[in-house]
C-alpha cells in the first residue's frame, strides 16, 4: 500500500482550460489526473451527435489532449481518469488507442464503463415498476417518454475501480459522477472497502473539492479575488490522499492561483444541497464534519470527514425536447438609454401581442443596469448610464412563433427609439429547448460493465 498519492485535477467542464491538464502532468509529480468533462445538458448535446455519427457522442478534446500528454504520462506512470466518454465510451477509447498507435505506444490498457445509458431500455425500466417519477415534480417520466433525449445513471467510483484492478492506464466512463473519479484511486490503492463509510467520504469530499478544477484554486473566487497571483496560468487543485483519509489539497508551485483555508471553503459548499446528506452512489457524506487547517501556503488539511452508507438508488439525468426558444438583442446609447430601451421592449411586446403569437414566456433583460441582479439591482440615474443592452428572449411549443418573434427585432431599428446599435449576426433563429428530467432508480435495475481494450483491438 502506497504511503501517499497525488489525484490532479485536469478539467472541471467540457470547454474548461486547455492548457490545465499538460501543465498538471509536465510542472510536477502526480500519480493520477481526472477530468471531468459532463454537465446534465452536455449529455444531450452528445447524444445528439451520436444520433448523427455513430463514431462521436464523446468529447472530442480528449484525443487531441492525449497527443500531447499520453508520452509523458506514459513516462511518468500517470493514470488517466475521465468520465469525457459520454454516450460512447468505446469510440472515444478507440480514438485515443489510435492516438497511441500514431505515437507508437504499443502496451496501453484503455478500460471503458458503460450501462449508464438506459434511453433505450426506459420501458423496461417503466415495466419493472419504476417510472423514473420526476424528483421535484413526482410526475411519471410517461409525461415526456416520448420526447427524451438522453437517459443517463450516474454510477459512482466502484466500477472506476474494477478498471484499474484490471490494470487500466486510462480510464473512459459515461455518466459518472463527478466524486467518483477522485474517489476510485484511493479505494483502489488504499484498499478501502465499500462499508468503510468515513473513508469513502473523505474522498467523496476531495473529490468535491477538485471536481470544478482552478474554482478550488483561486478562481471564480468570491473573496479578496484580485489578490489571486497569476490567474493567466493558474494551477488547478491537487488532492494529496493518505490510507487514514487525510487529504491535503494543494497544487504545482511553478503554477498560478492559491490554496487557501477560503478557497476551499467556498468550494466546499458548492451545489451540495444537504450538507449533512451529501448523497453519492458511494456513501451518503457529512459537510458538517469537514475540518480545514492551512498548514502551509497553499497547503489545506481536510479532515475529520464522517458518512454513512449509501442509498439503495441511483440518480438518473434524463433530458428532453421542450419546445424552442430564441434570444435578440439591440444596444442603445446615451442620452436616455434605459428609456430607450424600456421603449424598445414596451413596442416589441405589443407588436408580438397583435401578431397572436403563442410563447409560454417572454423575458427581457436590460444588461448594464439589470440583467444580473433583477429587481434588486441597484438604481442608477439614467444620465450616468452609457449604454443598455436590451436582450428580449422567447421560449414555446410553437415553432412559427418563435421564428416569428426572430423577424421582429432588426425593425425596431427604424421603426423605434434612436441611439440604436449592436444589431449583427441576422435574424434569431429558433434554438430547441432543452429540458431536465431528474429521476431515481433501484440500483438492482442497472448494472455496470467494465471492457478493456488493447492496441491489438483496433488493428
Amino acid at each position: 500500500m502506497k504511503e501517499k498519492i497525488r489525484i490532479a485535477s485536469g478539467q472541471g467542464f467540457w470547454g474548461d482550460l486547455i492548457e490545465a491538464p499538460y501543465n498538471q502532468v509536465t510542472k510536477g509529480n502526480v500519480d493520477y489526473l481526472v477530468m471531468d468533462y459532463l454537465a446534465e445538458v452536455t449529455m444531450s448535446i452528445l447524444q445528439k451527435q451520436k444520433n448523427k455519427n455513430p463514431k462521436l457522442g464523446y468529447a472530442r478534446d480528449l484525443p487531441e489532449l492525449m497527443q500531447r500528454i499520453l508520452p509523458v504520462c506514459i513516462e511518468k506512470k500517470i493514470k488517466v481518469i475521465t468520465n469525457g466518454g459520454g454516450v460512447n465510451a468505446e469510440a472515444c477509447a478507440e480514438a485515443i488507442l489510435q492516438v497511441a498507435k500514431s505515437l507508437s505506444i504499443k502496451d496501453l490498457k484503455v478500460a471503458v464503463v458503460l450501462g449508464d445509458n438506459i434511453k433505450d431500455n426506459i420501458d423496461s425500466v417503466i415495466s419493472s415498476g419504476c417510472e423514473l417519477n420526476n424528483m421535484e415534480t413526482g410526475e411519471s417520466i410517461l409525461k415526456v417518454k416520448d420526447k427524451i433525449l438522453s437517459a443517463n445513471v450516474y454510477f459512482g467510483a466502484m466500477p472506476i475501480v474494477q478498471s484499474l484492478t484490471q490494470g487500466a492506464d486510462i480510464v473512459i466512463t459515461g455518466r459518472t459522477t463527478d466524486t467518483g473519479l477522485t474517489l476510485a484511486p484511493m479505494i483502489y490503492e488504499f484498499g478501502w472497502k465499500e462499508t468503510d463509510y468515513n473513508l469513502l467520504s473523505a474522498g467523496t469530499i476531495a473529490g468535491h473539492i477538485l471536481e470544478c478544477g482552478g474554482q478550488a484554486s483561486g478562481g471564480n473566487f468570491l473573496g479578496d479575488w484580485k489578490s489571486i497571483p497569476n490567474l493567466e496560468e493558474i494551477g488547478f487543485p491537487i488532492a494529496e490522499a493518505s490510507p487514514d483519509g487525510e487529504i491535503i489539497i494543494t497544487k504545482h508551485e511553478s503554477l498560478g492561483g492559491r490554496v487557501s483555508f477560503e478557497t476551499i471553503a467556498e468550494q466546499l459548499v458548492y451545489e451540495i444541497g444537504d450538507p449533512k446528506k451529501y448523497i453519492t452512489p458511494d456513501c451518503v457524506a457529512d459537510f458538517t464534519s469537514v475540518q480545514l487547517n492551512e498548514i502551509a501556503p497553499n497547503r489545506v488539511k481536510v479532515f475529520g470527514i464522517t458518512g454513512a452508507e449509501p442509498t439503495e438508488f441511483y440518480k438518473v439525468s434524463c433530458s428532453y425536447s421542450d419546445g424552442y426558444s430564441a434570444s435578440g438583442s439591440l444596444t442603445y446609447s446615451w442620452p436616455e438609454a434605459l428609456t430607450k430601451a424600456r421603449a424598445a421592449d414596451k413596442i416589441l411586446r405589443s407588436r408580438l401581442q397583435k401578431l397572436n403569437l403563442e410563447f409560454d414566456e417572454i423575458h427581457t433583460d436590460l444588461i448594464g443596469y439589470d440583467a444580473c441582479h433583477g429587481p434588486l439591482a441597484v438604481q442608477i440615474e439614467e444620465d450616468k448610464i452609457n449604454e443598455v443592452m436590451l436582450r428580449v428572449s422567447v421560449r414555446g411549443k410553437d415553432f412559427n412563433s418563435i421564428e416569428r418573434f426572430g423577424k421582429e427585432i432588426a425593425p425596431l431599428i427604424l421603426t423605434g427609439p434612436p441611439g440604436v446599435t449592436g444589431f449583427a449576426g441576422g435574424r434569431p433563429k429558433p434554438s430547441e429547448v432543452v429540458a431536465y428530467w431528474p429521476a431515481l432508480i433501484p440500483k438492482k435495475l442497472v448494472k455496470p460493465e467494465v471492457k478493456i481494450f488493447s492496441l491489438k483491438d483496433i488493428l
